[in-house]
């Protein structure tokens, strides 16, 4: 029976002017998705026009969701219009349902020209939470400003959008799906993977994985318990942590993916994985970890609920790297922290004779570090840290160093911890979270501040702290020169 050709249909659409990404993909409410006319097709559009016409005919692109509500409607969307718009091939994870560093690591893997990630990242999920997307590009990395301005400026003057709205496919079964389009030489294939397949490979290329093995089934036997806070790494985390390195099946809860994250924030801090805090603190469990919606971020806690804020997390990671096969073999060039971060890892650079460069908010400054061999490993105050294994933020990955280092110290996480201190210090940071601040608010609350800290006499005051007194060092509203590129941020908003 002969199948006809599934037509191109170009919809005609008007655009609208709040469709920015931030330092970290786009993000909006789920209801402005669901309720205003083409908004995701308009920002779809917009992304797929920001590739040029030549290298988008025909090319390979990733796509993956975190597996939150609206999840799917959108990957279903995306299919269609890439079909439409010349893509010649989709690789997307089983259910839809890809990490964020699988995205990276698939991206790289095959040569794709980019990838889609559907996630709000540690924002809530359901009708009622967030939706986001961020577009990946050819190194792995999140879309440089560059890109993301431009996707910005097509979405504002948008007219139409093209889309097969008659195509479908079933992203329940791994497999290969083609399709013929009308006036196109070619079938559009999609290609559904296994969700943790290609990630896990490469972890076995970096970890010693019989080393932790040891660690969680030897004589001495670690107790591990593992949140997935109801997100996309729950078969991640059985996969690799359960099957392949022998936990207990019992020492990972929450790891069936819900579009409303089981109605948690998926967020992994002290607030959010007050669960897993109050389990470490009975003291049967030796070491502890909690993962964002989209796999990359994680929290470590440590026996009796003992806490590794994410500078000091970095700071060890980096002072131990020697633990992990990958950094025997490929060295340490260097590392990166965002501006937030403490101070912490530079200690540990100047004690390894390596440089460290400060940047702005957002993982897409570490990948153009490590694209140019300046970098090994990068983190974020805001529990986010990887290598250059990737292009993204890893937080398996940094949870598997942290087991590599209890591996190979003998040592407990709060023994680690207070060694690294002995060794490089204690530095301490503040961080102040404003949610839901309307923009005129919170503009008047940064410009205030700005002019506070920017008065010449304001380096010159000493603050009494009991019977301490502490005077002011230095004072800036953060600038960056790229090194690579000589782009500068400044006055940077994100989201």
């Amino acid at each position: 029976m002969e199948v006809n050709p599934i037509p191109v249909v170009t919809v005609q659409t008007v655009p609208y002017d709040d469709q920015k990404p931030g330092s970290n993909g786009f993000r909006k409410p789920t209801a402005v998705f669901e309720s205003k006319k083409n908004y995701l097709q308009n920002f779809i559009q917009s992304v797929l026009s920001s590739i040029d016409l030549r290298d988008r005919q025909g090319c390979t692109m990733v796509v993956g969701s975190d597996g939150r509500y609206f999840s799917k409607t959108a990957t279903e969307v995306i299919v269609q219009m890439a079909a439409a718009n010349g893509i010649g091939r989709l690789v997307i994870g089983q259910n839809g349902l890809l990490s964020t560093p699988a995205v990276s690591c698939i991206i790289r893997k095959i040569k794709a020209i980019g990838g889609i990630v559907l996630t709000a990242s540690h924002n809530p999920g359901g009708p009622g939470g967030d939706f986001g997307i961020k577009f990946n590009v050819a190194n792995g990395g999140p879309a440089l400003d560059a890109v993301t301005d431009k996707i910005y400026q097509i979405s504002k003057t948008i007219e139409e959008y093209a889309i097969c709205p008659d195509l479908r496919i079933d992203l329940s079964r791994v497999g290969r799906q083609e399709f013929d389009l009308e006036n196109k030489f070619k079938p559009f294939r999609v290609e559904v993977v296994d969700s943790v397949d290609v990630y896990f490979n490469l972890l076995r290329t970096i970890f010693d994985f019989n080393s932790i093995k040891s660690l969680l089934t030897g004589p001495n036997q670690l107790k591990i318990r593992i949140d997935a806070m109801n997100g996309v790494m729950g078969p991640y985390v059985r996969k690799i942590l359960c099957d392949e390195l022998g936990a207990p099946a019992n020492s990972a809860v929450n790891c069936v993916p819900l579009e409303d994250f089981g109605g948690q924030y998926p967020d992994p801090n002290l607030t959010y994985a007050s669960g897993l805090l109050e389990v470490m603190k009975g003291g049967e469990h030796g070491f502890g970890a909690a993962f964002d919606a989209d796999g990359d971020r994680y929290m470590i806690l440590g026996q009796n609920g003992f806490f590794v804020n994410p500078s000091d997390s970095l700071a060890i990671i980096a002072a131990n790297l020697s633990c992990v096969p990958y950094f025997r073999q490929m060295g340490v060039r260097g590392f990166g922290r965002s501006m937030p971060t403490s101070t912490a890892i530079d200690k540990v650079a100047k004690a390894m004779k390596v440089p460290v460069y400060e940047t702005p908010t957002g993982w897409k400054y570490f990948a153009n570090l490590m694209d140019s061999g300046r970098c090994s490993l990068c983190g974020e105050e805001s529990f986010g840290t990887g290598s250059d294994h990737l292009r993204e933020k890893d937080g398996l990955w940094a949870v598997l160093v942290w087991l590599s280092i209890m591996a190979a110290r003998k040592q407990g996480v709060e023994e680690i911890v207070q060694d690294h201190w002995t060794k490089f210090g204690r530095h301490y940071y503040c961080r102040f979270d404003y949610d839901g601040l309307e923009p005129r608010t919170a503009f008047f609350i940064m410009k205030d501040l700005e002019s506070t800290i920017t008065e010449k006499t304001f380096t010159s005051q000493q603050f009494a702290v009991g019977s301490h007194m502490y005077s002011v060092e230095k004072t800036d509203s953060f600038e960056y020169v790229d090194p690579v590129d000589g782009t500068v941020t400044k006055k940077q908003v994100g989201e």
